[in-house]
Order: structure tokens, then C-alpha cells, then sequence
């Protein structure tokens, strides 16, 4: 459970980038140029929307790196990255996979309460 749990951060992490790179890059370009928010709108809280576009793909890799050593600690960072992945952007055709798989690798880390080594984590 600990190899999935290492997958499916990363490919959270690594698909997570992508909408963080977008996420920012909308939230800069509407503040510098503010004609492109009134045309499509603008975020309610850009600053949150920055914040979240960095740090939810960055704890879903390292969440999913720490799972086979840390696996509690690994959970917990990928479960609070779906968490912000969902805060900042909802859920949609862009974040289901993100958040599903940040959620789950959480979800499979946690659930390895005895790992392959004779001491818990527990």
C-alpha cells in the first residue's frame, strides 16, 4: 500500500502543477491587467488561489515521497493537499484527478498502520 500511496502523490503532485500553473497564472494576469477579469471574471480570493497553487501540488510530491518511510505524516500532507486542491479550485474536469488521487494515496498511507519494517509508525 505504501508503493501505490508513493504513486499517487506524485502523479497528484505532478498533474496538480499543471492546475497550479494555471490557477496562478490567471490570478497574476488578472491583477495586472484587470480588462481580462471583467471579461472573465476574477477570483474571490487571489491571494488564497496563490497560495494554494503552490503548496498543494508541493505537499502532494513530498506527502507521496514520505509515504514508504513516514507513511502517517505522508497521509496526512496528501490528504491536506486534496483538501486545498478542493478549497482553492472546487471540483472539476481539471482537479478530479488531482484531488482523487492525493485523497486516496492519503487514505492507502494511513491505512498502512504496520509497515514492511518491524516498528510502526503509530
Amino acid at each position: 500500500m505504501r508503493n501505490v500511496a508513493l504513486t499517487l502523490g506524485l502523479i497528484a503532485g505532478l498533474i496538480g502543477i499543471l492546475v497550479g500553473l494555471f490557477g496562478y497564472g490567471y490570478a497574476e494576469l488578472t491583477a495586472q491587467h484587470s480588462q481580462v477579469g471583467e471579461v472573465f471574471g476574477t477570483f474571490d480570493n487571489p491571494g488564497f488561489i496563490r497560495f494554494a497553487s503552490f503548496m498543494a501540488p508541493l505537499l502532494a510530491i513530498a506527502g507521496g515521497a514520505m509515504a514508504k518511510m513516514r507513511a502517517l505524516w505522508g497521509g496526512g500532507l496528501m490528504l491536506i493537499a486534496a483538501a486545498l486542491f478542493y478549497a482553492a479550485f472546487g471540483f472539476n474536469v481539471a482537479t478530479m484527478f488531482p484531488i482523487g488521487f492525493a485523497a486516496l494515496g492519503g487514505i492507502l498511507a494511513i491505512a498502512a498502520g504496520k509497515p514492511d519494517e518491524p516498528t510502526s509508525h503509530f
